[in-house]
């Protein structure tokens, strides 16, 4: 059987959607976290569950789910309590299980990622066993995991890709223990679990690391035991990666970076590298993988040229459940797959992310990397992080709209106190048009901004400005 990673904060819809997309067979959760309730949000999708014997369901709807496992004390009308899952087989089950050992091929899947969800809805893409194994392996050696006995704070969710690989895989190949602060992000939690456990490894994404470091900073506890911070699941912006070296006090912040298409980590940071090096790159090429940079048209570009990033090696996907076209639009008959990312590449095997291909804003001619300016406003004293996207224009056909997180949740930041920021320092047609200040930023459980999502907020801040100026 082939694991799928479902996201906690999936809605009904969403979770209907990768239920059906992959043909899941049985589900395994808790009765339910925060909010939501997960057995009466099955109860919804599949209403025959509460009239079904345990382990034999036939739904309507989904007529590949056999089995919902429930981890409560109730017992729950058509589901298996999870405590009772490990006395159920019986010996005969057990050798059946025994007999498949062989036959399982390391590149057969292993587990099912769905894709961050960033840009709409998500794809699942299938992984190799092979893949997880390998890129566990080198992951670790890059983050001196095989140094000595690291005790890892793992702040980011274990259905993702970075939980799954960077911190499960990795750690296992290399003996480390794995410290999970709680069942959700919240720093305060990250902050104790690192002082009480004596953590010398972080695990966490950018925005993880701004709380990390906000609440370090607001508490005034002085951390003894970190010695490495490792970021990955976004791209981090130079000034962070000094306030997580600098409020830690770690060694070493090292990155990595890749996408659920590739098992986790294509760029990765060396041993010992500048702090050039650090702050301006992605890190060096993996161990073992192949990357370069093409135009629109395919071809090979220079050494420090812009163009599209292409990878290929031994942790490429086996494709897109149930999506040969957009398998075939990803990965090409040589292997090499997409990523999308607008990337430079240099002669040495470090590399730089421009920014997202699809979010390139093209302004009167100009091409604006929203990453670029991003990074900039970053280093604005009441800036906690910033994101910008592309919106519609009349004249320019796209313009940047800012969003910004203040570090003071109650203070505001103009448009014209940006503008004056940006004056002498960044190109007049790279300064944001519009700028939204929002304390709370629509976000995946892994941490990535759902810039789809502000694009949205914007529409419908225009469609109301419309409705009342016709009224």
């Amino acid at each position: 059987m082939i694991s799928v990673g479902i996201n906690p904060a999936y809605q009904i819809p969403e979770l209907q959607y990768a239920l059906e997309k992959v043909g899941v067979r049985a589900i395994v959760a808790a009765e339910g976290y925060r909010q939501q309730n997960y057995y009466s949000m099955v109860s919804h999708i599949v209403p025959e569950l509460a009239s079904s014997k345990p382990g034999e369901l036939k739904s309507k709807q989904l007529p590949s789910l056999s089995a919902v496992i429930i981890d409560s004390d109730k017992h729950l009308p058509g589901a298996i309590k999870f405590s009772d899952l490990f006395g159920l087989p019986s010996e005969r089950d057990i050798s059946k299980v025994e007999l498949l050992q062989p036959k399982i091929s390391p590149d057969s899947g292993v587990n099912l990622q769905f894709t961050s969800g960033t840009t709409g809805q998500p794809k699942a893409a299938l992984m190799s066993h092979f893949g997880f194994v390998n890129n566990g392996i080198h992951i670790g050696r890059r983050n001196e995991l095989d140094q000595k006995e690291h005790r890892m704070c793992v702040q980011v969710p274990l259905f993702h890709a970075f939980g799954m690989v960077i911190a499960i895989m990795a750690g296992l190949s290399h003996g480390s223990t794995l410290v999970l602060p709680a069942a959700g992000f919240k720093a305060a939690n990250s902050l104790a679990a690192i002082v009480r456990e004596k953590c010398s490894v972080i695990l966490g994404t950018p925005t993880m690391y701004v709380d990390l470091v906000r609440r370090i900073v607001e508490s005034g506890v002085k951390l003894e035991t970190p010695e490495i911070a490792v970021t990955g699941g976004a791209t981090c912006s130079p000034k962070l990666f000094a306030d997580i070296k600098q409020t830690l006090g770690v060694h070493k912040v090292k990155t990595v970076f890749g996408m659920t298409e590739t098992t986790a980590v294509i760029f990765q940071s060396l041993f010992d590298e500048s702090p050039e090096d650090v702050q301006q790159t992605v890190g060096h090429v993996t161990d073992h993988y192949e990357a370069k940079v093409i135009d629109r048209d395919g071809n090979t570009v220079p050494f420090g040229t812009a163009g599209e990033l292409c990878v290929r090696g031994y942790g490429t996907m086996l494709g897109y459940w149930g999506d040969e076209k957009k398998t075939k639009e990803t990965i090409n008959v040589d292997r090499w797959l997409r990523t999308g990312d607008q990337f430079i590449l240099r002669e040495d095997g470090y590399g730089r992310i421009v920014g997202r291909l699809k979010e390139v804003v093209i302004r009167g001619g100009e091409n604006i990397y929203p990453r670029e300016v991003e990074d900039f406003l970053n280093t604005y004293p009441k800036v906690l992080e910033a994101h910008c996207i592309g919106v519609p224009d009349e004249r320019t056909g796209e313009e940047l709209c800012a969003y910004l997180r203040p570090k003071n949740p109650s203070d505001t930041i103009s448009r014209e106190e940006v503008k004056r920021f940006c004056e002498g320092k960044l190109a007049y047609y790279k300064v944001p048009k519009y700028v939204r200040v929002l304390n709370d930023l629509p976000k995946t459980t892994s941490g990535k901004v759902q810039k789809f999502k502000l694009a949205e907020m914007f529409q419908k801040e225009r469609e109301s400005e419309a409705r009342n100026g016709a009224n």
